[in-house]
C-alpha cells in the first residue's frame, strides 16, 4: 500500500528542489491567482524551521519583520503555487528550529553569516568534480638591469599553480 503512496507522489515532488536549512534568509517567489489574472509576490525572510522531511508533504517556516511586527509563513516546498526560491544567505546556526529568534531583538537576534554564493531552485550550485592532478607551470622572466654601467643577466623563475584538490580541502575546512 504504501508503495503506491511514493509512485503518486512522485508525480507532484518539483525538481531540482533548493537546498532550504534553518538560518537561511530567502526570497521565495508565489503566485497569486486575482480576477485579472495572476501575478508573482516576493516574500523575503529567514527560515526557522523545516518540516516533514522530504516529500510531498515538507514545509519551511519563513519569518521576516514588517514595521515592528513579526510576520510568519508556512509555505509547502512542493507547491505548484510556488514559482521559485533563491537562497540569498547562508547563516551558520546551531539548531534545527530557530523559535528563539521570535522573542529576540536587535543584536540577540544576529545570526553568524557564511560565505555563500545565492542559488535558486532552478539551478543547483556546481558540484567540483576531482580530476587528475595538472601542474602548470608558468615562466617569469625579470627584465635586463643595468648596474654601474654593467648588464646584469636574464634570470627567469617557474611558479606552480596551486592544485585544484588543495583549492577543494581549503574551502571545506572553511565551511567547518
Amino acid at each position: 500500500m504504501s508503495s503506491k503512496i511514493q509512485e503518486f507522489a512522485k508525480k507532484y515532488l518539483t525538481k531540482n528542489a533548493p537546498d532550504i536549512r534553518p538560518g537561511d534568509v530567502v526570497k521565495i517567489h508565489q503566485k497569486i491567482q486575482e480576477k485579472k489574472g495572476q501575478r508573482i509576490q516576493i516574500f523575503e525572510g529567514i527560515v526557522l524551521a523545516k518540516k516533514h522531511g522530504i516529500g510531498v508533504s515538507a514545509t519551511i517556516t519563513v519569518r521576516k519583520v514588517v514595521d515592528g511586527v513579526g510576520v510568519e509563513k508556512i509555505y509547502p516546498l512542493h507547491s505548484p503555487n510556488i514559482a521559485k526560491i533563491e537562497v540569498v544567505k547562508r547563516s551558520k546556526v546551531r539548531r534545527a528550529k530557530l523559535y528563539f529568534l521570535r522573542g529576540a531583538s536587535g543584536r540577540k537576534s544576529r545570526l553568524k553569516r557564511k560565505e555563500f554564493e545565492g542559488f535558486t531552485f532552478e539551478e543547483q550550485p556546481e558540484v567540483i568534480e576531482e580530476t587528475e592532478e595538472v601542474v602548470e607551470e608558468t615562466t617569469e622572466e625579470t627584465p635586463v638591469v643595468e648596474e654601474n654601467n654593467e648588464i646584469v643577466e636574464e634570470t627567469t623563475e617557474t611558479v606552480e599553480e596551486p592544485i585544484i584538490e588543495e583549492i577543494v580541502e581549503e574551502t571545506k575546512q572553511k565551511d567547518k
